[in-house]
Order: C-alpha cells, then sequence, then structure tokens
C-alpha cells in the first residue's frame, strides 16, 4: 500500500518532511522558552504578592524574544516599590537564609523556582514549582540535584522598610551619601594618600641630608645611595599618584551617573502641572547644576579630604624640624580662614544674584528654540535678540560684580600664602644670623620645601569654603525640581482592573491653581462602555478640562469620576493611562522613524502592529509615499511632515495597543479638510468596542456620535445626540447655526427668484 497525499496524490518529498521537522522543533522550542519565562514572571509575581504588591508585567521591559535579565527584573520589582536585589549565591549560602518570605532560585532553562525553607541539618531546601496548584507540598531538594540547574543566580526581594535612596529628598547630604557607598575606592584612596604623603617627606630630607652631610664630607657613596633612594620614591610617587587620580575618575563616574538616573526619574514623576508652570528653560538651567554638585563634590571637596590627610602626615613633621617655623606657619593658614569667612556672605549673595540672572538668560534661550517657527514665521529675530542681549549684560555684570568680590579674599590670602611657602626662607635665615646654630642651611631649605606641601593644602582647604557656598545654591536650585511632590507617592500603588470603558462624573467640581473660578461646577454625567461621546462647548467651557480629570494629571478635584465603577483616585496611574489612548492638538513626534514613532512605550510590537494602526489612523497612504516607508527618519520637531500627517501619527500611536477608551483632544484640528474627512470616516471604526471621548470645535466632526456632551460656563447644558441637541438645546443650536449660517444661506440663494438682466428704456 502506497502512502500519498491524499490531497494532492503525490508521495510527500524528503526535503518536506525535513523542513516540517525543523518547523515543528522551532515551534517546540519557542513553546519550551515561553513555558519557562511563564513559570520566571510567576514566581516573582507570587513572591511579590506575598509582600501585598501586585506588579503589572506591561512595566518588565526587556527585548522580545529574550529571556529578561536579573537587572531587568530587579527594576521591574523595584518600580514595583519593592526591595530588590539579584545576587549570585552558593549552595552553602542557601542554608543559611532566613526564609522570612519566598527566595526566587533563577534556574539555567529560564525558568524559576521558590524557596520555601531551609534545613540545614538533613542539607536540603525545599523548593516550590509557581505553576504549581496553591496546595502542592514543597518538593526537597539536595546540593545535588539543584547543581543541576542553578547556577547561583538568586533574586532577593522584601518590602522598604526604611526610606530608601531612591525616595529620599536631594540634598548636600544625600549626594555624599553616595560618594560614601564608594567607601572601598576611598579606602584606597585614603591609603595611596598617606603613603604619597610619606614619599613627599622623602625629597626634602634627602636635600637637608646633601647639603648638610654630602657637601660637608665629600662623600660620593652616600649621594649614590641617597639619589638611588630619590629616584625610587619619584618612581613610586609617580605610579601611586597616578593610581590614585584613576580612582577617583571612577568615583566621579559612578556618582554622576547614580545622581542623573536619579535626578531624571524623579524629574519624570513629576505632574504635568509643575511643567506647564515652569518655564523649561528654568528647569533645564536648575537641572544642569547637578554637574556643578558632583564635581564638587569628586573634585574639590575629594581633593580637600585627601590634602587633610597630607597634613596630618606632614605638620608634625615642620613641628618637629623647626616649631617656631611650623606656628609662624600654621598662624598665617588661621588668619587666611579668618579671611575666608568674613567673604562667605558678601560672596554667597553676590553668586545668588549672577545665578538667578543666568536662569532668565537660559530660559530666553530655551523657549527660543522651542519656538524657532515661530520666531522665523513671524521675524522675530529682532526682539528674540534684543531681550537676549539685556538677559546677558545683565548676566555679564551680576557676574562682575560677584567676581570683584570673590577677588578680594583671594587678594588677601597670595601674599600670605607666598609667605608661607617662601617667605619663612628669610624668617629663617633671620634666626640663624641672630641665633647661631638653631637653623643650618639644610633644614632651612628642607623645611621651605615641606611648607610649601603645607601652605597649599590649607589655602585650599580654606577656599573649598567659599565654593561651598556656590554649591549650596546649586543643591537649592535642583532640590526645587526633583523635591517637588511626585505625582503619585508610591507609583504601584492602586487598582488595576481591566477596563470596558464605563465612564461617570458624580457632582465634580474643579478650579485650576490660582484662580477662583471654577473649571468645573457640579459636573454630572454617565457614559456606558462603548458610547462615542463628543465634548462641545465655548472656549472656556471645561472640555479639555474633563479629559484632564479622566486622564489623571490631576485628582485635587471634588466629587468623584469613576471608571467601571472604579473611583478614579484608587487606580494606578501608570496602568490607566497605558490602558488609554491619547491624541492632542499638538502632539509631540521623538527623534526616529515613523515605526519607532508609532510603537513608542509598547514593547513587543512589530511593524505589522504599526502597518495596521496606521490604516486604521488613515496614515498608511502618506506613509508608504515616503521615501523609506515606514523607515523614514523623523528630525527633531518633524519638520517634513505636515500637520496632518502628525497627527495621523499620533493616532495611529494611540490605538496601536487597541485601547479601551481613546480621547481625542482637539485631534483633528490641525488637519486639512481631505485628511479630517479620512479621519473622521476612520472614527466610527475607530470606536468600534471601545469608548471614544471627542473634544472638538468642529461640531460636524460629531454628528454621527452617540451622545454629545454639551458645556457651559463650566455646567453640563445638555446631553443627547446631534438631532436632538439641535431641537431642544439653545446652547448648541447657536453654536451650529454659528458654524453653518453658509450653508443655510447658500440654500436661501438657491432657492430664491432667478437673476435677471436690467432691461434699458
Amino acid at each position: 500500500m502506497s502512502s500519498t497525499d491524499p490531497q494532492s496524490g503525490s508521495m510527500p518529498k524528503p526535503g518536506d518532511t525535513q523542513a516540517g521537522a525543523q518547523a515543528a522543533a522551532r515551534s517546540a522550542e519557542r513553546d519550551a522558552i515561553h513555558e519557562a519565562l511563564e513559570s520566571r514572571l510567576m514566581a516573582i509575581e507570587a513572591a511579590a504578592r506575598f509582600h501585598h504588591v501586585e506588579l503589572d508585567r506591561d512595566e518588565l521591559r526587556y527585548p522580545k524574544g529574550t529571556t529578561p535579565s536579573p537587572a531587568a527584573l530587579v527594576e521591574w520589582v523595584r518600580d514595583g516599590g519593592l526591595w530588590c536585589r539579584a545576587i549570585r549565591m552558593r549552595f552553602g549560602q542557601l542554608l543559611k537564609i532566613e526564609v522570612a518570605s519566598p527566595v526566587i532560585l533563577l534556574l539555567r532553562d529560564g525558568s524559576a523556582a521558590l524557596l520555601t525553607t531551609v534545613d540545614p541539618a538533613r542539607n536540603i531546601v525545599w523548593l516550590k514549582d509557581p505553576r504549581a496548584a496553591s496546595g502542592d507540598p514543597p518538593v526537597a531538594v539536595d546540593e545535588l540535584r539543584l547543581s543541576q540547574v542553578w547556577s547561583g543566580e538568586t533574586l532577593l526581594l522584601r518590602a522598604i522598610r526604611e526610606l530608601t535612596d531612591e525616595n529620599a529628598p536631594f540634598s548636600f547630604l544625600w549626594v555624599w551619601g553616595l560618594v560614601r557607598q564608594e567607601h572601598k575606592l576611598l579606602r584606597d584612596i585614603i591609603y595611596g594618600s598617606v603613603a604619597v604623603s610619606f614619599l613627599t617627606l622623602v625629597p626634602p630630607l634627602m636635600v637637608m641630608t646633601v647639603i648638610d652631610r654630602v657637601l660637608t664630607y665629600k662623600s660620593l657613596s652616600t649621594l649614590s645611595l641617597i639619589s638611588l633612594f630619590f629616584l625610587l620614591a619619584v618612581v613610586y610617587e609617580t605610579l601611586l599618584g597616578h593610581a590614585r587620580r584613576k580612582i577617583t575618575f571612577i568615583i566621579g563616574a559612578r556618582v554622576d551617573a547614580k545622581i542623573t538616573l536619579h535626578v531624571f526619574k524623579r524629574m519624570l514623576r513629576l505632574p504635568l502641572d509643575f511643567f506647564e508652570r515652569q518655564q523649561a528653560g528654568v528647569i533645564t538651567f536648575r537641572i544642569s547644576q547637578v554637574n556643578k554638585i558632583r564635581e564638587f563634590m569628586t573634585g574639590k571637596m575629594m581633593s580637600t579630604i585627601l590634602d587633610l590627610v597630607t597634613l596630618i602626615v606632614v605638620v608634625p613633621v615642620i613641628f618637629f624640624i623647626q616649631p617656631t617655623l611650623a606656628w609662624v606657619t600654621m598662624s598665617c593658614a588661621a588668619l587666611i580662614g579668618v579671611i575666608i569667612v568674613i567673604f562667605i556672605g558678601p560672596v554667597n549673595r553676590a553668586v545668588g544674584r549672577w545665578t538667578s540672572a543666568e536662569t532668565q538668560k537660559s530660559s530666553v534661550l530655551v523657549e527660543t528654540l522651542h519656538g524657532i517657527r515661530t520666531v522665523k514665521s513671524l521675524a522675530l529675530e529682532p526682539q528674540q535678540r534684543e531681550m537676549w542681549d539685556r538677559r546677558t549684560a545683565t548676566s555679564v555684570q551680576l557676574r562682575l560684580e560677584a567676581s570683584e568680590i570673590s577677588n578680594w579674599p583671594q587678594t588677601l590670602i597670595h601674599p600670605l600664602e607666598g609667605f608661607m611657602s617662601r617667605g619663612v626662607v628669610l624668617l629663617g635665615a633671620a634666626f640663624a644670623i641672630l641665633d647661631p646654630g638653631t637653623v643650618n642651611p639644610g633644614l632651612l631649605i628642607a623645611y621651605m620645601m615641606i611648607s610649601s606641601r603645607v601652605a597649599s593644602p590649607l589655602a585650599n582647604m580654606a577656599r573649598v569654603l567659599d565654593d561651598f557656598q556656590e554649591v549650596r545654591i546649586a543643591v537649592g536650585f535642583v532640590q526645587s525640581i526633583v523635591n517637588q511632590p511626585p505625582e503619585s507617592v508610591n507609583p504601584s500603588a492602586g487598582l488595576r482592573p481591566r477596563f470596558e470603558g464605563h465612564i461617570e462624573y458624580n457632582k465634580v467640581n474643579y478650579s485650576y491653581p490660582g484662580t477662583k473660578t471654577k473649571a468645573l461646577d457640579g459636573i454630572s454625567f454617565e457614559v456606558p462602555a462603548g458610547t462615542m461621546l463628543g465634548l462641545v462647548g465655548k472656549s472656556g467651557s471645561g472640555k479639555s478640562t474633563i479629559t484632564r480629570l479622566l486622564q489623571g494629571i490631576t485628582r485635587d478635584y471634588e466629587g468623584f469620576v469613576k471608571l467601571d465603577g472604579n473611583d478614579l483616585r484608587e487606580i494606578n496611574l501608570a496602568h490607566m493611562r497605558r490602558s488609554f489612548g491619547v491624541v492632542l492638538q499638538e502632539n509631540f513626534l521623538f527623534r526616529g522613524t515613523i515605526r519607532e514613532n508609532i510603537i513608542a512605550g509598547r514593547p513587543g510590537m512589530t511593524l505589522t502592529d504599526a502597518v495596521r494602526a496606521a490604516r486604521l489612523a488613515g496614515a498608511e497612504e502618506f506613509i508608504e509615499r515616503m521615501p523609506n516607508g515606514y523607515e523614514t527618519w523623523i528630525e527633531e520637531g518633524s519638520p517634513n511632515l505636515s500637520g496632518g500627517q502628525r497627527q495621523r501619527l499620533a493616532i495611529a500611536r494611540a490605538v496601536i495597543h487597541d485601547p479601551r477608551l481613546l480621547i481625542l483632544d482637539e485631534a483633528t484640528s490641525a488637519l486639512d479638510p481631505e485628511s479630517e474627512a479620512l479621519v473622521n470616516a476612520n472614527l466610527t471604526r475607530l470606536g468600534k468596542g471601545r469608548t471614544m471621548v471627542i473634544v472638538s470645535h468642529r461640531l460636524t466632526s460629531l454628528t454621527e456620535c452617540d451622545q454629545i456632551l454639551v458645556l457651559d460656563k463650566g455646567k453640563v447644558a445638555d446631553m443627547a445626540p446631534h438631532l436632538v441637541l439641535v431641537e431642544r438645546c439653545s446652547v448648541y443650536r447657536q453654536l451650529w447655526l454659528q458654524q453653518n449660517r453658509h450653508l443655510d444661506s447658500s440654500a436661501a440663494r438657491a432657492s430664491g427668484p432667478a437673476p435677471v438682466l436690467a432691461q434699458g428704456d
């Protein structure tokens, strides 16, 4: 009996069989990877649930088709509000753990197991498969069996019991705490500084020996030995100095990275209304002061600490060599300190005025760059240049004043510093003449060389007080940004429901900060899931305010806003916003390709998803005409796209993840009639199966809405379909007639008597 293909009647080819087997093997491999990944994620979720925290998988970011790294898992757990750390452990260390909460073992195949109990006496641990039923008991595993599947990678997580570095307020002490975390490297630097300090004593002592011994007794052998010691000291001092500077650079780079990441993360947690109240230039300038703080902490302050180590070694030596000259040197250092303290206040005030002027100058620059298209189109270059000139002149004047005040302490310090390093020679010579035998030539030269090592550190320690005032102002600037109350105290807190799109506003009152007029006054309405809702009204009637509250931009309102019966203030902000799609009147496109902009913020989305979203938004036709299609590069400000094209890309970006609720706030206002008609034609298709809230001044784009909410001075005037509102709502009817009067006049002209030519007599 022959084996044939029942469809074609032909024998299967060997190549087809082999290809089918390979495809089946690849499919099985993908299933195994997916199963292992699911096990790992379930283990972490179970451990987090033990601490009453629900993790959101949408917050886990890793390249699609790969297993998330331990670092990515740690970041995911930390974003969820738990302490987490990835470490590599041995079996013996596992036996010493006090298992107060589940410990996650990351297995070699990409899966994970939960460590629930340890038994050191029997040399076994008890593991549980996260995919097992809750009633299944854990399994006992010994070292040999565990070593076959586990390489040592472990995740430890627990609830946060104290104020962590991430949540602590930004301050000078907080930055210093970051520096102190590098205690091992700091210890190496201090050891190296002590060694270098002792080595710096070698040349002066050798010079003293050469002058007082070698020249006196003309001993070449002693000179050769001293030269050898001198050469070795120079080599070791050079190597130690190089190593000390290298370690200092490493500490600076690490601290800089930690500060930069912390400040940017804290800035992203600030509410939107903070950025709306502050000038972008002011924020940019103040955040940039982080560099000044870091340079001071890892530069001048670190050098001062190392100088202190040098003084601890060198000062006793100069007192041993010549106590009288040593007291003179220390008196000069004290006088330098007094001068610096006297000028701290005036310098501080002058630097503060200059820094404030620099902030204003920076705001002009950033504002001009952001609005350069408007500046060019309206020929505003002279006005912006004049404003820049004024701000620059003010800044230069205040800088000169600050420099003048800062110059005085430097001027007064300079002669004292010179006397400490060179004037002591004259004083020592006077002692030698008045009291022969107390100071010999070699000792005097050695003291001069060593005292120069004292003068510079003492002067630098005094100057660091002056520098600290400028850094203190910089710390205040950064604090004014990153220490603002965050949008959410605990980003991981809140409900994470699956949204259907049912919206309810119940007696909502809201006023913008600094105003007494209510933007929303007792707003109450309800929209079932799957409804296409239009919002209309005159400017300032509260349309955009309703959408702002719905997005959770502000939660400082009276009354209740509910989504599917859940109070909006109880829902996790990040989860809610990822579930929504929002298109604004002015949408920002990032520098990158069209494809990257459409799938922005949606890990795992592919080109197929981008094409589907573009087709839904009516953007496919112009994308395909682009030189590189979906890989066409968009520059900053998207100058190679029209307003309508940018808007359609924004709509595609909003619908790519199939949101249950879509908000369009004047989304078609920048479109030309043809593009607007295309988008409006797609609105019905966009709204299928989802709730849509559409804010528009053009009432013709809302006629197909299921319900239209009419607002007037922050209050609900009416809510009904278009035809009903035209009949019974005077506010809506007035808006409709204002926008469509030309249609009525055209109809009247069409129905009126035909024009006739005047007949002459």
